[in-house]
């Protein structure tokens, strides 16, 4: 196995190492953002659940600990207006982080896609500079598939983790839009 490694690290161009690097630096980035937002979108998931379900209990105001309090305590008459400015907001901060991991699952394949054309051109090089035998052709094209195959990789979890954290962004906005809709029933 480190035989293979040491192998195929001689034989790559470096730019398709260059990339390798580069889709392993964007692979360690989208888990990092994908947990920390992860965690974070989870546990405030919870808070909100609570603050409606204790609005839906009789509650007067939503928790302490609900994204709309901070909005309401700054307003001495709750209106429509400050909800929705606390319902923006709050969009925004569930949001986070998915701008990062849309462009991840958008651009690795390409920079996978890169690396393989830069390999592959290496490899009709070294062919056109000694006898081309068919081992040289598939042993070429097989190291520079890897760049490729590593970028689709990457690409996959981006992808997924996106689709993952804007469903639960959905989750918490839509449990802030319902307690919106609840204080302003109680008004009327």
């Amino acid at each position: 196995m480190i035989n293979e490694i040491v192998d195929f690290y001689l034989k790559s161009h470096p730019v398709t190492l260059g990339v390798l690097v580069v889709l392993s630096v964007y692979f360690i980035v989208l888990n990092w953002v994908f947990f920390y937002r992860l965690f974070y979108l989870n546990e405030w998931l919870l808070k909100e659940e609570s603050s409606l379900e204790a609005l839906l209990l009789g509650a007067e105001t939503v928790n302490q600990q609900s994204f709309l309090n901070n909005f309401i305590k700054s307003s001495s008459n709750v209106s429509k207006e400050i909800l929705d400015l606390g319902m923006l907001a709050a969009t925004k901060e569930a949001t986070k982080g998915l701008s990062i991991l849309s462009v991840f699952a958008s651009t690795t394949p390409f920079i996978g896609l890169f690396g393989t054309v830069v390999s592959i051109l290496d490899t009709f090089t070294h062919i056109g500079q000694s006898s081309g035998s068919m081992s040289i052709i598939s042993s070429g094209v097989s190291d520079a598939l890897i760049a490729t195959a590593s970028g689709i990789f990457v690409a996959i979890f981006a992808y997924t983790y996106h689709q993952m954290l804007k469903r639960k962004s959905f989750e918490v906005v839509g449990f802030l839009k319902m307690q919106s809709d609840a204080i302003l029933a109680r008004k009327q």
